[in-house]
């Protein structure tokens, strides 16, 4: 038998409104800028006005503000949720590459459906036998049961200097492209580089980079972008 109702998460809340919750929280992850109705519906790639239509049902079920006319801003409740979401995404993630031999470009869609549907008995399991980790293949933090997070103080290669050392702590899983080309040259997590030409309009956003061994690469703008990084001896989350 088959019903057109969405898939309830056991409290009511629906799968579709986990995903608004997570993208809410997801777009000031590493941007503090606020998240608009426009912006939420251009990340979801839906019209503005159903997106304002569910909003209007997350303000209702509590999970978010009540503020017409402003950004869309979560509250502690629709924060909690949101991070619970986010860390199933993030723990399925880990899962599918170490131990189901996923590639790190492949694993984004496969744990966007099964997030919505795995137990917290299983995502439990699935955290004992990972041992833990604090960070999912891409870098991004895995939030822990208790709904502690801490994001690592990184910034975009974009935005470094020529001459700094940096290591590689988060790389953006938004274009599958931008991830294997990443990967078939080495820039992967932790992998330390020297900035030797900083992002410019005369490069077209380029970024000149060395690598050890005495290797020289010119990152494109769209894979530069999808970078952020800390300074060489800056200690990071494990894995």
């Amino acid at each position: 038998m088959t019903t057109d109702r969405p898939r309830e998460a056991g409290d009511g809340v629906t799968a579709v409104a986990e995903d608004y919750l997570k993208t809410i929280w997801s777009a000031q992850e590493w941007d503090d800028a606020p998240v608009t109705t426009s912006a939420l519906a251009a990340r979801l790639g839906l019209a503005a006005s159903t997106v304002s239509e569910q909003v209007k049902r997350l303000v209702d079920a509590g999970l978010v503000v009540p503020a017409p006319y402003r950004p869309v801003e979560l509250t502690d409740a629709g924060r909690a949720r949101a991070l619970r979401v986010v860390r199933r995404h993030r723990l399925l993630e880990t899962y599918l590459v170490e131990h189901l031999g996923y590639g790190w470009d492949q694993v984004h869609e496969e744990a966007e459906v099964l997030e919505h549907v795995v137990s917290e008995l299983f995502l439990q399991r699935i955290d004992d036998l990972l041992g833990r980790p604090r960070r999912d293949p891409h870098g991004d933090p895995i939030p822990t049961a208790d709904g502690d997070y801490e994001r690592p103080e990184a910034v975009l290669l974009t935005e470094c200097p020529a001459g700094a050392r940096v290591r590689v702590a988060r790389i953006s899983d938004t274009d599958p492209q931008v991830l294997r080309w990443l990967a078939d040259r080495g820039v992967v997590l932790d992998a330390e580089l020297v900035v030797e030409g900083a992002g410019s309009s005369d490069a077209g956003g380029d970024v000149a980079v060395g690598r050890a061994g005495g290797e020289h690469l010119r990152v494109p703008a769209a894979a530069a972008a999808a970078l952020r990084v800390v300074g060489a001896g800056a200690a990071g989350p494990a894995a």
